[in-house]
């Protein structure tokens, strides 16, 4: 009889395991504010495969724990799973409006250094009576962020990250929570934690590894304008298509 209980309860952690799993593989590639931001961001910021892992690392734990802390909260107050969704739902809409927002403010940038770092011809005329002409730019041609914008951006994603909402992980919570089994609670936390942030890990950076071998030389000005486009049409998705 123990041995049959003890049977049933494996099963059901097992099956928790692996609704956890597929549920955080699916909501992590049908969502392109998982890992788009920090592909375009990674090429036009011209950051390291280090710091692109690092930035994706701990906005995808902010990400997940920002939920678990929403839902354990809402779970000790005895709240209603429809009322902990409503809060989800609305901390949703929260980080697609700041998503845009990013997108359109860091695009706009883009454009303005592309503008300024528009080739032209200046040309020479010494009192010899020869000219010669020579092309440059107003900046270096590796325009990239410096200083403090560069070190605000991966700080901008994590609040955004934070902010935003791990929507299917509520229901996984409560679940387990109703059966007072603490053992199930940990494991949907632990295996949709670590399959969110790895998915999200490895669409990242095999995406900035191939992006690499594309011939994008011509685009180089435009990088921080196309990443701002990329960022404000991944908060437009959510917002509109509700990924």
């Amino acid at each position: 009889m123990v041995y049959d209980k003890m049977e049933m309860m494996t099963q059901e952690l097992l099956l928790l395991a692996g609704t956890a799993a597929v549920i955080g593989l699916v909501h992590t590639l049908l969502g392109p504010d998982h890992y788009l931001p920090f592909i375009v961001i990674s090429k036009s910021g011209q950051w390291s495969l280090k710091k692109t892992a690092t930035v994706t690392l701990l906005c995808g734990v902010g990400h997940v724990l920002g939920s678990v802390a929403l839902g354990l909260a809402g779970i000790a107050l005895g709240a209603a799973v429809t009322s902990l969704v409503g809060i989800e739902a609305v901390r949703g809409q929260l980080a697609a409006l700041a998503l845009i927002a990013f997108g359109l403010g860091y695009g706009a940038w883009g454009l303005r250094q592309a503008w300024r770092n528009n080739p032209h011809r200046h040309i020479h005329v010494h009192s010899s009576g020869l000219s010669h002409s020579h092309g440059h730019t107003h900046h270096d041609d590796h325009v990239h962020i410096h200083g403090t914008d560069e070190n605000l951006t991966p700080w901008v994603l994590f609040t955004i990250f934070v902010l935003g909402p791990c929507e299917p992980l509520i229901p996984l919570l409560i679940y387990p929570a109703a059966r007072s089994s603490l053992t199930g609670l940990l494991l949907v936390i632990a295996v949709f934690g670590a399959i969110t942030v790895s998915t999200m890990l490895a669409v990242v950076l095999l995406s900035v590894r191939g992006l690499g071998l594309l011939p994008m030389q011509g685009l180089k000005r435009y990088m921080h304008a196309l990443a701002g486009g990329a960022i404000f049409l991944s908060g437009l998705a959510i917002q509109v298509l509700g990924l």
